[in-house]
């Protein structure tokens, strides 16, 4: 990285306003449909289907709110299929029969700036990518204060949902299944880290943000706090964000997101759905135990076997399943460093890169009491280190770090 990084310093409105504007490439023929207003990004309020706009070479529609109450029969509490930090989500049909998934951004007056910037984030990241494994932005609207992201909609709702909640739903995940989420996910992740032009880091990979579709391929969905950047960029100092559990440590001390912070949550999430186990667990004697030092344990007495969840009745690949978890290891070490990119770790998984003698170092869990806000260590928030806890903290600055 040379000497010291060059450190651009904007304000995280105006880097927003940057990234969104300058990169979201939107190829619209009407271009009434969407309008600069402030820093965010405002859609007319007499939003109209603009039947020929594209974007990102895909059909993207402009909705009328009046369009999206029809589908959702007015977001009728039976509609509603997930609920999020800024908003809830809710199954719709269009009038042409199409079924899709309604997300709902409530902007109210203290978090304005914090709503908006989630539907600007989902907009610029989504605008030029398309992938199998990341979900499809079908399109917007504004109606006064909300915000509304259309979806394909996703028959299998979330891993989160599907999945994790008991030994039932984990029966209906054998070992192939849980290879191919987590080959898929992976993928999804490479692609945005390598492949999508500007990069995006997603700041929140976890169960509840990983969509299955009627064939249960996954779709990394939610990109509310995803970040993007270039390549010449060595982390962004930002606002810490994320889930805790998830959430990487050297992110959550010091504010710098890099991809390896994704890195760090595949890792959790790849031992989760391994293991079929909660990422931390409450014992009133111990208090939380996080699943993490509990498969490096497993490790260094070289007994992870014993780890893969016991609903599947030992009908797995022994050594694919240890693998798995070896690379889940490899990915949440305390040294990011030390961690695989993306690309790398897929290989791992699939066998492409050897791993057998790789040596896996301690891995760490973030201190709800060390995350940083506003530039300063908080130690007086108190956390509940579980995966459904969702962290969301400002800081007034976003500055870019350049490799030299």
């Amino acid at each position: 990285m040379g000497n010291s990084p060059v450190k651009t310093h904007t304000s995280e409105n105006q880097t927003d306003q940057n990234r969104n504007y300058n990169n979201m490439k939107f190829k619209f023929s009407c271009s009434s449909c969407f309008s600069s207003a402030s820093n965010t990004l405002a859609v007319n309020r007499s939003t109209q289907v603009c039947a020929g706009d594209q974007l990102g070479g895909e059909k993207f529609r402009v909705f009328s709110y009046n369009e999206l109450q029809a589908a959702s029969q007015g977001f009728h509490p039976s509609n509603k299929i997930g609920e999020g930090g800024f908003g809830s989500v809710y199954k719709g049909r269009l009038c042409d029969g199409m079924w899709v998934a309604i997300k709902v951004l409530a902007i109210d007056e203290l978090e304005s700036m914090r709503g908006e910037r989630e539907f600007v984030s989902e907009l610029s990241a989504l605008a030029n990518i398309k992938h199998e494994n990341l979900v499809e932005l079908k399109g917007c609207c504004v109606n006064g204060g909300e915000r509304f992201l259309v979806y394909d909609y996703m028959e299998n709702n979330s891993l989160a949902h599907t999945f994790l909640g008991g030994d039932q739903n984990r029966v209906k995940f054998g070992w192939a299944r849980r290879r191919d989420v987590l080959l898929g996910v992976a993928r999804g992740l490479t692609y945005l880290h390598e492949e999508a032009e500007p990069r995006i880091i997603h700041r929140d990979i976890k169960a509840s943000n990983i969509l299955l579709d009627h064939d249960f391929s996954p779709k990394v969905a939610d990109f509310g706090l995803s970040k993007l950047f270039r390549d010449n960029t060595s982390h962004i100092s930002t606002r810490v964000a994320g889930t805790m559990g998830y959430l990487a440590p050297e992110y959550a001390v010091s504010g710098h997101l890099t991809r390896k912070s994704d890195v760090y949550s595949f890792g959790v999430l790849l031992i989760e759905i391994v293991s079929g186990l909660k990422i931390v667990d409450f014992d009133v004697e111990l208090g939380e135990r996080y699943l993490i030092y509990k498969a490096f344990d497993m490790y260094r007495a070289n007994t992870l076997v014993e780890l893969v969840d016991p609903v599947l009745n030992r009908d797995f690949p022994e050594e694919e399943a240890v693998r798995f978890l070896k690379v889940g290891l490899l990915c949440v070490q305390d040294v990011s460093k030390k961690r695989p990119k993306m690309s790398k770790a897929l290989k791992m998984l699939t066998d492409e890169i050897d791993i057998t003698n790789q040596e896996i170092s301690q891995p760490c869990v973030a201190d709800p009491m060390d995350i940083k806000i506003s530039g300063h260590q908080h130690s007086t928030l108190s956390f509940f280190s579980r995966g459904s806890t969702s962290v969301s903290t400002l800081s007034g600055n976003s500055s870019y770090h350049k490799r030299e």
